[in-house]
């Protein structure tokens, strides 16, 4: 509980539960919550929840019965990539998928616009990552509507209601995987416009860095204002108890991370997890091993070994 609570002093300011009086204007993207680390520090204490993860992770492998699923969304050059790295970093890879949705295949787009991520979702005892998700499809399909044409809905179905309408069947979507032992927790990485310039121009300015950089990355940025309006709509509708968003402030990256991690910590921390006990057949299996395994060790004749012939 004392973990729990000194977590709560870093996430609470950034956790929205209820859509009712959101606004993203309420969220600066520069905050730190008077924090003024160094980067070693900063880099210490992401450490520490990261390994802290990893435990919680092998316990949640173990038990199998629960899934986690991490949402991330933002815009360019937030981070999302660098903040997914850095806090999964200690985490088994066998119990973890990370998943990057591109632009969709013909075969995904002959489906409903929830399908190619419902496939995605992780199996139980496993962390999934959507880095970007289906929340796209009332994003950037919203910001350019000529892309919902690609999709095939029959014309009828296309009316002034179908983001209202998308965001009411993400947020069933997620209902429904919560209640089937899914722990959602999403984040949406808050990047100010003029931290956004900034970054882009180190990828312009640093060679090493060119290969970050995508015309198309200037051409999205002339649709700010869209955008700011369909994530805060987005949140609005879809942010909830059971699956809750975590406007993060993206601004200063160490900052980002030590929150990221800090939520995803105590969400896992909440579900109180412990690793199997064994059954009474299997306390009696592990009884017949130990007793082969002491037979062995009195035991000091060994099965011959391949390649141990005497000829050779």
């Amino acid at each position: 509980m004392e973990i729990l609570n000194a977590l709560r002093a870093y996430t609470d300011p950034f956790r929205v539960t209820s859509g009712k009086d959101f606004f993203l204007k309420n969220f600066d993207p520069g905050e730190t919550l008077g924090l003024k680390m160094h980067k070693e520090e900063a880099q210490q204490l992401l450490q520490r929840g990261s390994k802290w993860l990893a435990m919680e992770q092998e316990i949640l492998y173990a038990q199998d019965s629960w899934a986690v699923l991490l949402v991330f969304q933002a815009m360019d050059a937030a981070g999302k990539d660098g903040t997914i790295k850095h806090v999964m970093s200690r985490v088994n890879p066998q119990g973890c998928d990370v998943i990057s949705f591109k632009q969709p295949s013909d075969e995904e787009l002959s489906h409903d616009f929830l399908w190619r991520y419902s496939r995605k979702v992780p199996e139980r005892g496993h962390i999934g990552i959507f880095n970007r998700s289906y929340y796209e499809e009332a994003l950037v399909v919203r910001v350019h509507r000529h892309l919902l044409r690609a999709q095939k809905i029959p014309p009828r179905r296309v009316g002034n209601n179908i983001w209202d309408e998308r965001l009411a069947d993400i947020a069933r979507f997620e209902d429904y995987l919560t209640r089937q032992g899914v722990v959602i927790v999403k984040f949406y990485l808050n990047l100010s416009y003029g931290e956004q310039k900034k970054r882009f121009m180190e990828r312009l300015d640093n060679p090493d860095k060119n290969w970050k950089f995508s015309a198309s990355d200037v051409r999205e940025r002339r649709y700010w204002k869209d955008y700011m309006h369909a994530y805060e709509e987005a949140i609005r509708a879809t942010a909830s108890e059971a699956a809750p968003w975590y406007v993060v402030p993206a601004d200063n990256k160490p900052f980002t991370r030590l929150i990221v991690a800090a939520a995803i910590v105590e969400a896992v921390e909440n579900l109180d997890l412990e690793y199997p006990k064994a059954t009474r057949e299997q306390m009696k299996d592990l009884a017949a091993a130990r007793k082969e395994l002491d037979a062995e060790a009195v035991d000091e004749t060994r099965p011959d070994q391949p390649g141990d012939d005497s000829d050779h």
